[in-house]
């Protein structure tokens, strides 16, 4: 049998984080402005950012393959801020304020 030399480390010992709080005690509430834009991007089907950064990627290719390197490398960077918006669509779709107002 192998003898643990840092037995700290074990998983039943985690007294040194911190103590997390219920989060529902915690838990705040949107405000109008976030209410009022994940409104509006919830409309908006998540396909439509994944079609628009392979379009950004497919640009980009095009861009490149004419010789225009830096305009390629411009369009080429906007996918992952498309895909990141589209993940960011997604969250609200399933935990926005929408879930918490229709929970009531």
């Amino acid at each position: 049998m192998v003898k643990q030399k840092h037995s700290f480390l074990t998983a039943g010992n985690l007294s040194f984080l911190p103590k997390i709080k219920n989060m529902e005690d915690n838990q705040r509430k949107e405000g109008k402005l976030a209410k009022a834009i994940e409104t509006q991007t919830s409309k908006i089907p998540s396909d439509v950012f994944l079609w628009t950064a392979l379009g950004s990627m497919g640009i980009s290719l095009a861009l490149k393959v004419a010789g225009h390197n830096k305009q390629a490398q411009f369009v080429g960077q906007w996918a992952a801020p498309i895909l990141l918006l589209g993940v960011y669509n997604k969250l609200v779709k399933l935990e926005g304020h929408d879930k918490e107002d229709t929970n009531k």
